[in-house]
């Protein structure tokens, strides 16, 4: 017993020294890596499976935990939100996620990560589609439409997202060409951030 004592601090000593080896050895590799430039950060060269599957739990953690603070108005069914919700998308967010009957742009093709084409793969969760636009995603072109737009913006945006799957080309022409007025004149109705003027045609997000 009294041998078992003696020999116990010995074992923790020998474990921390271990570990702070095998610390410092990952820290001098990983510092090599990056003075190095080995990781090429170019968009036309993708991460290794291992890096993208970490980056993306990391994002969809991050989202959900985020929007789950989040509620939802009950208006989001109200036309108008979703006539002025599709204005705002063929202006801010095709150029980057397409739209029903559109080809692929030269802007949504050099995107990396591949902005979702949101007529197909929208994520049906109306809190964290809110909390994605307002606050764009690290890494990507999704910019953060909350910089210069109101919430009230922002749900009209995810109104008519909910509704776009279900658009076929021709529907999704005529709402966006019946939406009501213009970006600049949403924004002048007081519904966006003062002196702002209608943003770049794209909002890329993975």
């Amino acid at each position: 017993m009294a041998n078992w004592s003696l020999r116990e601090p010995r074992t923790h000593l020998f474990a921390l020294t271990v570990l702070a080896v095998a610390g410092l050895l990952i820290a001098i590799v990983a510092g090599a890596v990056i003075a190095l430039g080995v990781y090429n950060i170019g968009a036309d060269a993708p991460h290794t499976r291992p890096v993208y599957a970490l980056i993306e739990a990391v994002r969809e953690r991050s989202i959900k935990v985020r929007a789950s603070r989040i509620s939802a108005p009950g208006n989001l069914d109200s036309p108008q939100r979703i006539a002025s919700g599709a204005g705002l998308y063929a202006e801010m967010c095709s150029g980057c996620h397409l739209a029903p009957g559109m080809m692929p742009s030269e802007l949504s093709q050099g995107l990396y990560p591949q902005a979702p084409e949101l007529a197909r793969h929208y994520h049906d969760d109306e809190a964290e589609a809110f909390w994605t636009i307002k606050h764009g995603v690290k890494m990507t072109a999704m910019p953060a439409w909350g910089r210069t737009h109101s919430d009230e913006l922002i749900w009209d945006m995810v109104a008519f997202l909910r509704k776009l799957p279900t658009l076929s080309p021709d529907t999704y022409k005529t709402m966006t060409e019946a939406a009501p007025g213009g970006h600049d004149e949403l924004m002048k109705e007081g519904n966006g951030m003062p002196g702002m003027t209608m943003p770049p045609k794209c909002s890329g997000a993975q």
